[in-house]
């Protein structure tokens, strides 16, 4: 079980400092949790916390995750009258981008409908749209080249949403294509570089 922890504050920003909330899903690329959040704490003045599903939670440990680490059951522990925190409102709130990976064809599925029913899925719902949301895909390959993988693929493309595209390897299952998660590397120097475009609108 992920240890208990307190909802973040939302503190006015210091020069230089981000704040990245990672979203992870059932996907088997949840296995690269551990070292996408050590090379994201490499950056230096950034903060960063996880959003989990309760399927990821199958592939990482949680002992492995040096950072905040929220699933469903915090949100329902959080509240329990009107004065209290509602959790997907104060992450998303702390957060000045948001990085789902890896995101799985359910998720996906869920995000492009508009579906809430968790943790994560609701402070997808009630994101900023002024703040960046990078996505990266992860599933098999015959998943990805189901048609219905562009069209939702496009919606988020579509709600300001950026992909940062899967790749072409050997999965886990056996296959061979389309639909492994970008490598670690790749998705790190994307956030530096959306959070260097966005430096200026994280000081306001």
């Amino acid at each position: 079980m992920e240890p208990r922890v307190s909802c973040p504050a939302a503190a006015p920003l210091r020069e230089g400092q981000f704040r990245v909330l990672v979203g992870v899903t059932g996907s088997v690329a949840a296995l690269k949790l551990p070292v996408l959040v050590a090379r994201l704490l490499d950056i230096p003045g950034l903060e960063v916390a996880v959003v989990t599903t309760e399927k990821a939670k199958h592939f990482y440990s949680p002992q492995d995750v040096p950072v905040p680490l929220y699933s469903d059951s915090d949100e329902w522990e959080m509240w329990r009258c009107r004065s209290d925190p509602v959790l997907h409102i104060d992450l998303r709130r702390w957060a000045d981008l948001m990085l789902v990976a890896p995101l799985d064809a359910n998720t996906l599925g869920k995000v492009a409908s508009g579906i809430c029913d968790n943790l994560l899925t609701c402070v997808i719902r009630a994101w900023d749209l002024s703040k960046p949301l990078l996505f990266c895909p992860a599933m098999n390959t015959a998943m990805w080249e189901h048609p219905i993988t562009t069209q939702q693929v496009g919606q988020l493309k579509a709600f300001g949403y950026v992909e940062i595209p899967c790749v072409v390897k050997k999965l886990v299952c056996g296959d061979q294509g389309l639909g492994a998660m970008a490598e670690v590397d790749t998705i790190v120097e994307k956030v530096k570089e959306v959070l260097s475009q966005h430096g200026s609108c994280q000081q306001n």
